[in-house]
């Protein structure tokens, strides 16, 4: 366990937990870690790139210290920067041990509260798309509406992926609503090359296998999408399988 393997090393100073894992879409335990972690009066380090804005995080009740995301995934944002909320005592332990003249958080913090500026140029760009993301956001009805339309979206495509015949990677208490892995069909007309390019000429892109030792793919349900275009995707996916001769059972979960 994360305690006992804590307990064993004093020398373990801080503790990474990547909340969205997305090799396979699996949520980890953000908020028990962190317990554990503060418990043990180390530094607890949250990766949310993938579930911020999505899936509640109690900063508090999870005892973080720094939580890292970025302007896109579930903020719905463009790519352009990643921020940092951090407890600030614990911050400002760190002045003086960057290793880098740009990535200094402490001094970044430090000439915001001085000057309200950043202290290189600023992605304008990103930051505007940012602030009208965050501003959807808070029409939509926040994190709790959010995360809802996203479990709607993984809900439908997992129920119809299932209905077709492909059999999901994780359990479902393991499963978040961000992305969803896929093994591989066992089917010998199964190509994933193949697969990929027909559901990208149909206008649908999907993402390769990450795991080392199981074929499997993967399909995102983020973004500004809905169960209806869930419901497309699932066309798409069927009329591929129907091009390629590809006739799947249903998987037993589908019962």
């Amino acid at each position: 366990t994360i305690a006992a393997a804590l307990q064993r090393d004093p020398a373990i100073s801080h503790v990474t937990l990547v909340h969205c894992e997305t090799t396979t879409g699996l949520i980890n335990p953000v908020v028990e870690t962190g317990t554990v972690v503060a418990t043990a009066g180390k530094v607890y380090i949250v990766d949310a790139m993938s579930s911020f804005g999505a899936i509640p995080i109690d900063l508090g009740a999870a005892h973080v210290d720094y939580l890292v995301s970025s302007a896109n995934k579930c903020i719905e944002g463009v790519p352009g920067f990643a921020f940092v909320l951090a407890r600030t005592a614990q911050l400002l332990t760190c002045r003086g041990y960057a290793r880098s003249l740009s990535l200094d958080l402490v001094e970044q913090y430090l000439g915001l509260e001085q000057t309200g500026q950043f202290r290189f140029t600023p992605p304008t760009h990103a930051l505007l798309a940012f602030h009208q993301a965050l501003l959807e956001l808070e029409a939509e009805g926040g994190v709790p509406a959010r995360h809802a339309r996203y479990r709607a979206n993984h809900r439908r495509l997992l129920d119809g992926m299932i209905a077709l015949g492909f059999r999901p990677y994780l359990a479902p208490a393991h499963q978040g609503p961000i992305i969803t892995a896929f093994h591989y069909p066992d089917h010998p007309a199964f190509d994933f090359s193949t697969f990929y390019e027909a559901l990208n000429r149909r206008g649908y892109v999907i993402y390769p296998g990450k795991l080392s030792r199981v074929d499997c793919f993967r399909m995102g349900t983020i973004g500004r999408i809905f169960p209806a275009d869930i419901d497309a995707l699932l066309d798409a996916v069927r009329s591929v399988l129907v091009e390629l001769g590809i006739d799947l059972q249903p998987h037993p979960l589908a019962a």
